[in-house]
């Protein structure tokens, strides 16, 4: 699987082309969707461009992404600050407004409050690990583990989350994402790519957007699988 990650907390001063609203969300996620991603992660924002998780900001970006690409898994995150619990239990009747993966973070200490939360409403969750951390006892609906990775810390985080038996998506951010990426698909596990992770290309000059970014990734991607 190849997975765009089309904004994250970046804000529109980073670069020009940075999607945050539900338009222009949709937007990027049809062209990824067109060079082959089948999942998009990304952060809403409310009307002054906070990243949020409530309800009608949530269901406004997700119904508008999911019109422009039906069939295309949508996740988000929910690493934002707020009484994040009650909010997410208000994504219950949102139907197509409501996301089908949300992030939770395994370093944060309610974590497993989170994920049992989503499970309620019936969002699965992709389980983030960037450190290690005890992953014993782990709740149900996580769908799989996202390893945010340097080149270094790859292959200790890997040995960490493999015996989960879970499938892995691996990648790395700024300066780390294209190795990272390489490194992943190499391996065949899922990556992602998009101007969350990087606003570069790996030859180090800016991107014009999510599209180049993904469309350069799924090169990658290509060239190192098994013949």
């Amino acid at each position: 699987m190849l997975q765009a990650c089309l904004n994250g907390s970046r804000t529109a001063e980073e670069h020009p082309a940075l999607p945050l609203t539900p338009e222009r969300l949709a937007e990027d996620a049809a062209d990824a969707a067109a060079l082959g991603v089948t999942s998009v992660h990304l952060h809403p924002r409310d009307v002054i461009g906070a990243e949020t998780l409530a309800g009608p900001e949530i269901a406004t970006t997700i119904a508008t992404v999911r019109a422009a690409v039906p069939g295309v898994e949508i996740s988000v995150s929910t690493n934002v600050p707020g009484h994040r619990e009650t909010l997410i239990a208000s994504w219950g009747p949102l139907a197509a407004g409501r996301p089908d993966v949300a992030s939770v973070h395994a370093g944060d200490p309610a974590w497993r409050e989170l994920a049992r939360a989503l499970h309620r409403v019936n969002v699965a969750v992709e389980l983030v690990v960037g450190a290690p951390a005890d992953l014993r006892d782990l709740p149900g609906g996580i769908s799989r583990v996202t390893v945010t990775a340097t080149r270094a810390t790859a292959e200790p985080l890997l040995r960490l989350v493999e015996p989960l038996g879970l499938p892995v998506l691996l990648h790395g951010a700024d300066a780390d994402a294209w190795p990272v990426l390489t490194y992943a698909a190499r391996l065949e596990h899922h990556v992602r790519m998009g101007l969350q992770d990087t606003l570069v290309k790996p030859d180090g000059t800016p991107a014009r957007n999510n599209a180049e970014l993904v469309s350069l990734a799924r090169r990658n991607q290509r060239a190192r699988a098994p013949r």
